[in-house]
């Protein structure tokens, strides 16, 4: 394993990206990319195969900082995002969690057949992270601002209750309409876990933190505003109130012409956009002084050329004179040329 980032003495209050998730401005703007941390990076392949299955690499805190840290020293992204997952929640209310290869995570029992006063919560399975949020703090250069995260509630459910992914959330959303009191407890219990994982993650040392809905998009208008808007309300108002300085991010990926009403009600200080947002129509119907983030297509990234520059030049003129961060729409994905991300970062940083 490589040696951690030999981090300063004395730390800087010159961190570009959390000025700006805080209301600042700058030119160029901030980068770091959702998923920086994973399988496109030769250091990570190799550093997966020493370590085994992805959970073992998660709960080996050593490990998992090394992973945070690899794309901070090969590009010098402005933010370090922590090497964990959205599914540690469920495993840490008692539902067991494993990673199947080719096909994704499986929980047992899912509780479209179990109910939840059936688990039997293990806090302590969150420990590990906390760790490694510690060995990450302590290591990361002055500069660079170190962001934490969770799944929200809604997305978090959807794996709870069908114990595992599913291309429309049906499994989930069927009981969010049957039994809408049941599911809320389901809701209600990730809400109150996540405020509490991410209250810790910040006294380890992060200084930002990010909410994931990635499945927000499959919801009506009145389920997004129950089981999207309302959770994430209470989310943001505990946290705020433990941790007044630290920028909460909300990414709803899919809402769509939700977004106004999500940024409006929730009260998160940064707003993650999507690939499917038209940069032009969020700068016009976003509050003007709301900091976004966003929002390169994934896959123009993956293209290169002439496409990945267009792409990088409109996305920075819809959002010039706001509080912006560059960033993707979504994770990077696996088969992307490192030779394109040192590219987006010197056409970003005008270098």
């Amino acid at each position: 394993m490589e040696e951690p980032l030999e981090a300063s003495d004395s730390r800087q209050t010159d961190k570009k990206l959390l000025d700006v998730l805080r209301g600042g401005r700058a030119d160029p703007p901030p980068v770091w990319l959702m998923r920086q941390a994973g399988r496109y990076l030769p250091e990570y392949r190799a550093l997966r195969a020493e370590k085994g299955g992805f959970l073992d690499l998660v709960h080996d805190s050593a490990a998992a900082a090394e992973v945070t840290l690899q794309p901070i020293r090969r590009f010098g992204f402005d933010g370090a995002i922590l090497f964990s997952d959205i599914l540690v929640i469920p495993h840490a209310l008692g539902q067991d969690l494993r990673f199947v290869a080719g096909e994704g995570p499986r929980l047992s029992p899912p509780l479209v057949d179990s109910a939840l006063d059936a688990l039997e919560a293990a806090p302590a399975r969150l420990d590990p992270v906390y760790r490694t949020v510690e060995r990450v703090a302590a290591a990361l250069p002055p500069e660079t601002t170190f962001l934490g995260f969770a799944g929200s509630p809604w997305t978090v459910a959807t794996y709870m209750v069908a114990g595992q992914g599913s291309r429309d959330q049906g499994e989930t959303r069927r009981m969010a309409y049957g039994d809408p009191q049941a599911f809320g407890a389901i809701i209600g219990a990730i809400a109150d876990s996540t405020i509490d994982y991410l209250g810790r993650q910040i006294e380890a040392g992060v200084e930002a933190v990010q909410l994931f809905d990635s499945w927000s998009g499959s919801l009506s208008p009145a389920q997004f505003e129950q089981w999207v808007i309302a959770p994430t309300v209470k989310i943001v108002a505990a946290l705020r109130a433990r941790h007044p300085d630290t920028p909460i991010i909300g990414f709803p990926k899919g809402a769509g012409e939700k977004l106004p009403a999500y940024a409006r009600e929730t009260g998160v200080d940064a707003l993650g956009l999507d690939e499917t947002i038209d940069p032009e129509w969020a700068a016009g119907a976003l509050p003007p002084d709301l900091p976004v983030q966003g929002n390169l297509d994934p896959l123009a990234l993956i293209a290169g050329g002439e496409r990945l520059d267009s792409a990088i030049d409109r996305i920075i003129r819809a959002f010039a004179g706001r509080p912006h961060v560059f960033n993707l729409g979504h994770g990077i994905l696996p088969d992307t040329p490192i030779a394109h991300v040192e590219h987006l970062l010197d056409r970003v940083r005008g270098e």
